[in-house]
């Protein structure tokens, strides 16, 4: 079992600022809904604890305040690119010191927040954009998945 304590700080800060940094990526592939969009990536965190027990390391993630990257980013294509670049960061690190079941829930999380945050406001009649759907898909492959996985 993986807990916070086996990872440095500033490792720690990675595993926690992927998840709220993909539903950032999904929230910015199309304009309108923001505030909807960041109330849904919290409830996605509350959902998560209330679903407390399967993995500690999780736990963990979710009970802290989510992690903010202070990266300033010329462009959303910049933010984007940043984003998947420490979201496959993120996996790979669990991968080196977690188990495969903490790896595969971690990427489930990360994949919930960001369909979340797409389902969240729905534009030109669908709950979810082609552009979401791209930046999910997108987020999908940088945990290590196939597109829509």
């Amino acid at each position: 079992m993986t807990v916070k304590a086996d990872f440095t700080q500033e490792e720690w800060d990675l595993l926690r600022e992927a998840p709220p940094g993909a539903g950032l990526v999904v929230l910015t592939a199309q304009r309108g809904g923001s505030f909807r969009e960041t109330y849904a990536m919290g409830k996605a965190y509350a959902e998560a604890r209330s679903q407390h027990g399967a993995s500690q390391l999780l736990d963990e993630i979710v009970a802290a305040k989510p992690a903010r990257d202070h990266t300033h980013h010329g462009s959303v294509d910049e933010l984007k690119q940043h984003v998947l670049a420490r979201v496959r960061e993120a996996v790979a690190l669990l991968a080196a010191k977690a188990t495969t079941d903490e790896v595969d829930d971690y990427r489930r999380f990360v994949l919930a927040v960001s369909e979340k945050v797409a389902a969240a406001h729905r534009e030109d009649g669908v709950d979810v954009s082609p552009a979401e759907q791209a930046a999910i898909e997108e987020i999908s492959i940088a945990l290590g998945g196939p597109p829509g996985t």
